[in-house]
């Protein structure tokens, strides 16, 4: 790295001081909303991650009990119905998205969900359950997804006052989503093994009304001002165009996407490898255990973002994540005892996060106010829309082959998309910085400055 002149070393040295600060890992909560929305949010993904567990469990039991598919067909299946429309409809919703105000949007589809919630509950309390009625209920809730997730990223921006705090809002998301993740797991193992999974469900539809009323007790100054509408089409052009059409938000949504293909087939065939641990035995608490394995490794890469004071250098973080993933499941599927494969998931659970907010926050640092949301709906398309295909074929692969053999492949594959990210990375620096440069993301102080302070990487 160069060094940089004397006049240009005090400011530098004063952001790193301030970088030091304990309260820095906590910036974005300056504002009410967001403060607001995290508090509501943070009690609903317990509950959603208790559901999700429940979720991936019954289909498992069913498949078992039934004997009408392999359960690693079934468990593709299931999770191609809950993310499929995420795919097909994130397109158009993005649209709707930039259209409609966002916070109203949420409160109609955190509402929906608590209904796919409840309505799950009551068919398991009552015992009349049937695999038809998860795989239509899974469908509702994915279409309920492709509106609130666009929204919900796109809404970030509106919920905090300093566009500064950005970055830090997008980590602490990432922190939030997998605190939840490394406690709801863990429950929903012993409340399966105790009560059953409806339980699991009828916590989850409560939990809601925590993010309705954060949603709700929200004030905002004024409604954002509305361009003029366009015809649909029209618009979802522009956004494609828009996202695809410019050289490092496509390498971003790209890399992103391949990564949530191919990471699926660890998410979706986990039941197996559970039930392989526990020796058949106790599948539901093992489940439990390796999901929070998951999200302890994902909370440690929110915690890490959320300690960076830019977004200056997670180019080179991505680059280095994205393959690292790929080696994490290739160690995962040569553990034969339950420790070592909890390490290598929680290394996972790292290299994804990162992986996914990383691009998240550069994508939400580039992008035009008024094409938010449907960036925000390719990058959903991206990451929770490939995740279904993934899903799709990581069962019919492991019903021909093994849960390991899947999984080994994948890890193969993802590690091929880093090193294609990383050669593209090179040419994608110079566009970006005039519009971080725009933004005031990065200041040319000096040639120093605008050689060392790059996106993708503090030194060239």
């Amino acid at each position: 790295m160069q060094e940089l002149p004397v006049s240009v070393s005090d400011p530098l040295q004063q952001a790193a001081q301030e970088e030091s600060s304990g309260h820095r890992m906590l910036r974005a909560f300056r504002s009410r909303n967001y403060r607001l929305f995290f508090i509501g949010q943070g009690v609903s993904l317990i509950g959603t991650w208790l559901s999700n567990v429940a979720m991936s469990w019954l289909v498992f039991r069913i498949a078992r009990q039934e004997g009408v598919l392999d359960a690693a067909i079934l468990l593709g299946l299931v999770g191609f119905a809950t993310q499929a429309p995420l795919f097909f409809l994130s397109p158009f919703t993005g649209v709707m998205v930039d259209r409609w105000p966002k916070r109203w949007i949420m409160v109609v589809t955190q509402a929906l969900s608590m209904l796919q919630s409840a309505t799950m509950a009551v068919l398991i309390l009552t015992g009349t359950i049937r695999i038809v009625h998860v795989m239509f209920l899974a469908a509702f809730q994915g279409i309920v997804n492709a509106f609130d997730v666009p929204a919900r990223q796109a809404f970030v921006v509106e919920m905090v006052e300093d566009r500064a705090d950005l970055p830090n809002a997008i980590a602490l998301n990432s922190t939030m989503f997998n605190s939840a993740r490394l406690i709801g797991p863990a429950v929903a193992g012993v409340l399966i093994a105790a009560f059953g999974e409806g339980v699991c469900f009828s916590i989850d539809a409560v939990s809601y009304f925590a993010v309705l009323l954060g949603l709700l007790a929200m004030r905002f100054q004024a409604e954002p001002v509305k361009r003029q509408n366009k015809p649909v089409l029209r618009e979802l052009k522009e956004g494609f165009t828009y996202s695809f059409g410019f050289a490092p938000t496509r390498a971003l949504l790209l890399t992103v996407g391949a990564i949530s293909f191919l990471g699926s087939s660890l998410a979706v065939l986990m039941p197996i490898f559970a039930d392989t641990f526990s020796g058949h035995r106790d599948g539901a608490k093992y489940l439990g255990f390796l999901t929070a394995a998951l999200g302890l490794g994902a909370l440690s890469g929110g915690l890490y973002l959320a300690t960076r004071r830019t977004v200056v250098g997670l180019g080179r973080v991505l680059k280095y994540t994205s393959m690292a993933y790929g080696v994490a499941l290739l160690l995962f599927t040569r553990t034969t005892h339950v420790f070592p494969a909890l390490l290598a998931l929680a290394f996972c659970g790292f290299c994804f996060m990162v992986t996914l907010a990383a691009t998240n926050t550069m994508l939400q640092t580039m992008v035009d106010d008024d094409k938010r949301g449907r960036l925000m709906s390719f990058f959903s398309m991206m990451v929770m829309g490939m995740s279904p295909l993934g899903a799709l074929l990581a069962g019919f692969v492991a019903s021909k082959t093994s849960a390991t053999t899947t999984v080994f492949l994948a890890g193969l594959c993802c590690i091929g998309t880093g090193l294609w990210f990383a050669t593209r990375l090179p040419g994608l620096r110079p566009l970006v910085r005039p519009i971080y440069v725009r933004k005031g993301i990065i200041k040319e102080i000096s040639t120093a400055i605008q050689s060392a302070e790059v996106p993708g990487g503090e030194e060239k």
